[in-house]
């Protein structure tokens, strides 16, 4: 990898930020370019015509899905924090799908349930549920999804719990504390404030800045 690796970036997008958490924990000297997805610059559309984001630009390597760049993130380091994402490594890919083609459909749903008025709100977060449980059963026994370490799976799976707990805020605490306590042990992290600087936009300034690493 160089340093003049590239990653094109939204800061709220949960997608971006699994991504973005990966290469913070393995302390990559990644650049960042922050896009307004309703005004994508033309360097973002050449690289991924799908226009979305996080797209991960480093010599011939082309990265478009937050995944690929996550497990890429764990080969180019040798910190010792890429080495204990890499463990467990297939229940994390099996538990990641769950979240991404089980559970996101259904957060959609629960968030945007205007959209969907063939049910209501509640029908959507009761199925969304599904998942949740599975993540509280978990947390049951652990710390973390995968034991005590955080994994790969803790990575990729808790900015979309940040969002479902951002619909009907307390809910989350209320019915599933121990995914709310897992959830705040995250957004509490200094790698989750690193993750969440607030980069100028790119299409505006032509700023490219180095991603904010972890300090202390």
């Amino acid at each position: 990898m160089t340093e003049q690796a590239l990653l094109y970036s939204f800061r709220r997008c949960p997608y971006a930020m699994r991504a973005r958490m990966a290469l913070i924990f393995c302390q990559l000297p990644i650049r960042v370019r922050e896009v307004a997805l309703k005004d994508k610059p033309a360097e973002l559309l050449a690289l991924n015509p799908k226009g979305t984001v996080p797209v991960l630009v480093s010599g011939d390597t082309l990265l478009t899905e937050s995944l690929d760049i996550m497990l890429w993130a764990t080969k180019q380091s040798s910190q010792a924090a890429a080495t204990a994402l890499r463990q467990q490594l297939p229940a994390a890919l099996a538990l990641i799908t769950a979240n991404d083609e089980g559970f996101k459909p259904w957060l959609d749903k629960y968030k945007y349930f205007d959209r969907h008025p063939q049910f209501d709100q509640s029908y959507y977060r009761d199925n969304a549920c599904e998942f949740i449980a599975g993540l509280d059963d978990r947390l049951s026994q652990s710390t973390m999804l995968l034991g005590e370490e955080i994994s790969l799976a803790d990575l990729a799976i808790f900015p979309f719990v940040r969002q479902f707990a951002g619909v009907e805020p307390g809910w989350l605490d209320t019915n599933y504390p121990k995914v709310a306590r897992w959830l705040d042990n995250h957004l509490a992290s200094k790698a989750f404030a690193a993750c969440m600087y607030k980069y100028p936009l790119y299409q505006q300034q032509g700023d490219t800045l180095p991603l904010v690493l972890m300090t202390g």
